[in-house]
């Protein structure tokens, strides 16, 4: 991207939709409007090819990548991104690579830790149908490359399938996060059918008697495994989403077995934050000895092979290249395994991605459209409908502070791995109210956690 004449192309393509079709004619998918559509495409093909080589990756391998619309998505917000703002630690992007959308507070289940305050009934100021296709549109328009659809149980709301399959059309990556409960061999093949790539069940423990209890419902565990096995053979991408507290982390050997049993893709273990309802269950968050040994023992597990094992907790990029042996989750959805010959490409490629990617490679849409740094951060930064998506992202005063990993008020702004994880703000902001704060997970704030414990039992006393 140092090539002059390159950057001067890409500074030219203000417009991350128009890099999206030149990657488009580049893998032969996209027909030019014109000549100079032709030689755009050339010239950033070239460079790109240029990059390639240094990974051992061949024009023909780079053109197959591009011809997954999702793929010219990401690439193209991260193009404009050098381009717009140069390389920086992390990278600040034009747009999130992800879009969590809570897209219901509705559901069927009662879940004692629902950060979304789930209810049975959808909520008086949830977007209508025209509203929720106009923010696919926005998205669409701002260069996001992927949508996972939450809730609540978003299989509940009447409008999923209209805006999921609208969605997919505009060629983002969509997955579901769902209860499984309501995904019968119906469903799963509808999921396929109108796009849906990668479904997310989750599940609190290994048996009925510990889901169903925290689920606040009967037979929950039988329909979110059966749900499970349904999309798996439905041809759908799968994993099991896990929030450890106290009350299952001696369950999660059993739980990881349970994946590869189901033959899932995917064990991803949610960092718990004391928000929504999990507000008064602080008792039974994990210190930060039990959470550094857990993320060794889910990478030891990871490198076993079957299936990915990745954790939200920021700390798995550092922990997992501490261990040097190849495998390395920047971020709690991708994996890199880079050979021992580029050196320390591993370090730069994750300090690259960021760690806690909140308001910087995803955000959060809310039912009505407002918009937050994270799901588990409930701060409204703007309204998708009322302000847009491209002006929040750009100009909030609190994603723009989340950016920052070297201001001052920036805990750990000194610390060697602030680029690589910088600390989980969702739980800086639920202990200490301010998105800055130390992240009192981190295994350097054993002390630290011992006095918000102690405040937290002269509470309950």
């Amino acid at each position: 991207m140092d090539n002059r004449f390159v950057s001067f192309i890409l500074r030219e393509m203000t417009e991350v939709k128009r890099l999206e079709r030149v990657l488009g004619i580049y893998a032969d998918v996209t027909e030019p409007e014109g000549a100079g559509e032709k030689v755009h495409a050339k010239i950033v093909g070239k460079a790109i090819e240029k990059g390639g080589e240094r990974f051992g990756a061949s024009p023909d391998t780079i053109k197959d990548l591009f011809r997954d619309p999702y793929m010219r998505k990401g690439f193209a917000v991260i193009i404009r991104s050098i381009a717009e703002y140069g390389i920086t630690v992390p990278q600040r992007l034009i747009a999130p690579f992800m879009i969590v959308w809570d897209f219901t507070e509705q559901c069927n289940l009662k879940c004692r830790h629902c950060y979304a305050n789930a209810t049975p009934h959808p909520a008086p100021d949830e977007l209508s149908l025209e509203g929720k296709l106009n923010v696919v549109d926005q998205l669409d328009e701002a260069g996001v490359a992927a949508i996972s659809f939450s809730g609540g149980e978003p299989l509940i709301n009447k409008d999923f399938w209209k805006v999921a399959e609208y969605a997919a059309s505009k060629g983002f990556y969509i997955s579901v996060a769902t209860n499984g409960t309501l995904i019968s061999e119906k469903a799963a093949k509808r999921l396929k059918e109108v796009g849906v790539r990668y479904v997310e069940v989750s599940l609190d423990g290994p048996n009925a008697e510990i889901h169903d209890r925290f689920r606040g419902a009967e037979r929950a565990f039988e329909r979110a495994v059966k749900g499970i096995e349904n999309a798996r053979d439905a041809g759908l991408s799968t994993g099991i989403a896990t929030a450890v507290t106290h009350y299952n982390l001696d369950k999660i050997p059993e739980m990881i077995e349970l994946g590869r049993r189901l033959r899932v893709d995917r064990f991803i273990v949610f960092n718990f934050i004391p928000t929504g309802k999990g507000k008064d269950m602080v008792k039974e968050d994990l210190d930060p000895d039990e959470r550094e040994e857990l993320m060794g023992y889910l990478y030891d597990e990871w490198k076993r092979g079957e299936m990915q094992i990745f954790c939200t907790c920021p700390a798995y990029a550092r922990v997992s290249i501490a261990r040097k042996e190849g495998k390395v989750s920047p971020t709690h959805f991708a994996e890199m395994e880079i050979p021992e010959e580029f050196g320390g490409a591993a370090k730069a490629l994750t300090e690259f991605i960021g760690g806690c990617g909140a308001g910087r490679i995803y955000c959060s849409i809310e039912h009505n459209g407002d918009i937050q740094p994270c799901v588990f951060m409930p701060i409204r930064i703007g309204n998708a409908r009322e302000d847009g998506f491209v002006n929040v992202w750009k100009n909030s005063e609190v994603l723009n502070k989340l950016r920052d990993r070297d201001a001052e008020n920036y805990a750990g702004h000194t610390c060697a791995f602030r680029y690589v994880c910088g600390g989980c703000r969702a739980r800086a902001y639920a202990y200490y109210g301010d998105i800055l704060a130390p992240d009192p997970g981190c295994i350097i704030m054993g002390r630290e956690w011992e006095r918000i414990k102690s405040l937290s039992d002269e509470k309950e006393a």
